[in-house]
Order: structure tokens, then sequence, then C-alpha cells
């Protein structure tokens, strides 16, 4: 019997390549990607799953509490993969109302759903339900900021500094409490910044990108040196499912790349690859780059420690940011100029 997977926000950035590469993996289960399409989702980056016969689609919001419930009923869901969040932090300074209703809301109204469809009482599955399992996808953020040194793990504790860090702080919360509540089986990931194919126009490289290749000025806060974590997305992906499979119960595993970079970095290693594949036809790409006025709260650095992940569920990355921002140029150049 094929297992129903109920994965949110699937047309986003890490989600649009979590599900094609879930629904080839394992072609026993049926992928039910549930996405409300906000301007952050695309439908054509899900091209590959359009003729695979395990993957359906279903335009909805994760906060509609009928949709939810009838999406369990009627495709008898064993399982909760959750990427579906409002995730951009200027956006979240402008309008934070939209991230708490999504995040906090959208989440909870996603846990209680599979609390009364999967478990009988506290601490007790109904008959056949004892494996289903609940993936709650989080980001880096909710650790506040490092100084020059250090590391997030898992026990480090929380300082959020944005609207969009504090609702997912808030979301990663809820999760917890279901699990120390109610005994769902529940697990966390907090991953570190995402870049690949597929990654919508706001973010930094896509923007970066974009900018060169329009020869517009390329926007640069404050003096280019806060520094993140840069992990390839498709070795989050592979990290997720092998949380989602392997992971133990209440438990979170940080992932994270290894690969700190400032952001002076990250754009003159673009300009670089661009300078090569498609030269302007005066100057360089870095003549572009443009400082601009820092954002409110702007953490300095982030850095994941992604050791127990490694160590407990054996998974490593297969990308460095050497290898990977060579494919995600080399993608954009193809799909989107």
């Amino acid at each position: 019997m094929s297992k129903a997977i109920l994965v949110t926000g699937g047309a986003g950035f890490i989600g649009a390549n979590f599900v094609p590469y879930f629904c080839a993996k394992y072609p026993e289960y049926k992928v039910i990607n549930l996405d409300k399409l906000t301007y952050a989702g695309n439908l054509q980056n899900l091209s590959e799953c359009e003729n695979m016969p395990n993957y359906t689609f279903v335009k909805g919001d994760i906060c509609d509490e009928k949709l939810v419930s009838e999406l369990f009923a009627k495709y008898d869901i064993r399982g909760v993969i959750h990427f579906a969040a409002e995730s951009h932090v200027d956006n979240s300074i402008k309008g934070p109302k939209a991230f708490i209703e999504t995040n906090i809301g959208g989440t909870f109204n996603l846990l209680e759903n599979a609390r009364r469809y999967w478990m009988e009482a506290p601490g007790k599955f109904k008959p056949g339900y004892e494996e289903c399992r609940f993936h709650h996808i989080s980001t880096d953020e909710v650790y506040g900021t490092l100084g020059e040194t250090g590391l997030f793990r898992e026990d480090t504790p929380y300082a959020p500094n944005s609207p969009y860090s504090a609702s997912k702080a808030s979301s990663d919360f809820i999760v917890r409490a279901y699990h120390h509540t109610y005994g769902m089986n529940v697990t966390t990931s907090n991953c570190s910044n995402n870049y690949g194919p597929k990654q919508h126009d706001e973010k930094l490289i896509p923007t970066i990108i974009r900018k060169c290749l329009a020869e517009q000025p390329i926007p640069i806060y404050g003096q280019g040196t806060n520094i993140r974590d840069w992990l390839y997305v498709l070795d989050h992906c592979k990290a997720i499912d092998l949380i989602f499979h392997k992971g133990k119960s209440g438990e979170t595993y940080n992932v994270g790349g290894f690969n700190e970079r400032n952001n002076l970095q990250i754009v003159n290693t673009i300009c670089a690859l661009l300078d090569e594949r498609r030269p302007r036809a005066k100057g360089k790409y870095a003549d572009l780059i443009t400082f601009v006025a820092d954002r409110p709260g702007h953490d300095l650095r982030y850095a994941i420690d992604s050791t127990k992940l490694s160590r407990e569920l054996g998974w490593k990355a297969d990308e460095n940011f050497d290898t990977g921002i060579v494919k995600t140029v080399d993608w954009y150049l193809q799909n989107r100029h």
C-alpha cells in the first residue's frame, strides 16, 4: 500500500527542489503538495513532477482548518514535511502580520490536524498510525546572531531578532510542545542559508545574478561584512529525507554547509563567474557593486554546527560553496535569462 505524505510549501524554493527528488526516490509514496502559491511559489519549478503518478498538487492555505482536515481524511496522510512559511526578512519588517499568521497559526493548524487524525489520546496513537511523523523545517535565524567565532548548535538558546525569525522560533516551540505534551512523533531541522536552482529573485544570490545581467547596480547592505553559512539546496533536501526517515522523535538537527562567506565574497565570486561565462561589453561585473543602508536589526553572522546530523545520521554535504555556486550560476543562465 502506498503511503501518503503531505508536503507543505512544495512550490517554494526548497520545496520545489525537495519534491521532485523525493517523488523520484520513493515511488511507493503518494506525495500531496499543498501550496498557497503566494508570490514565492512557482509551479513551473515543479514541471518534473507533472507526469509522476505519485504526485498530486493542491492549491490551498496551511491556515485553512477545513481544507487540511479534508486532505488528511481523503488521502489518509501518514507523514507531514512542513516547508510552508513566509521567509523573507525584509518583508517581515515591512509587514509582520502575514509571518505571524502563516508561520505560527499555519504550523499549529497542521499539528492539530495531524494529532487528531493520528492519535487517540496523549501518548496513544491510533492502531496502524504509530509510525506517522511530522517533520518541521526551520532556520538558523531563530538563534539570533553570532560574534566573530562560535557556531549555532542544537542547544544554543533562541534569541530571534526579526519578526520572521521570531515567528519561526514560535513555530519550533509549538512543534516541541506537541511532542512533550501529546507524544507526537516530530522532528525539526534548523538550516543555514540555502542557495541553488529555483530560488526566488528577491534573495541575495539571484538578485546579484539578475542585477549583473541587467547591468544595474548590485545592492549590498552596509559594508558587505555580514557573514552567512551557505548550504546547497539539494544537500538540504537529502538531510530532510534522512531526518524524516531516520531521525529520533523529539529531536532537532542543525543542517549547515560549513561554508561561511561574507556578502562581499559572495558577490565577487558570482561576478568573476559571470565575467567568464557572459562578459560585459565594457568593464567587469564587480564595477556594479553598490553599498546601501543596512537593514534594521541585521544579524552580523550565522554559522551552523551540523556535527550531530553527521555523527548520528551519517549526513554529509556533497557540494561545497565553490562547486555549488558554479551549478547555481549556470542554472540561472540557462533558465532565467
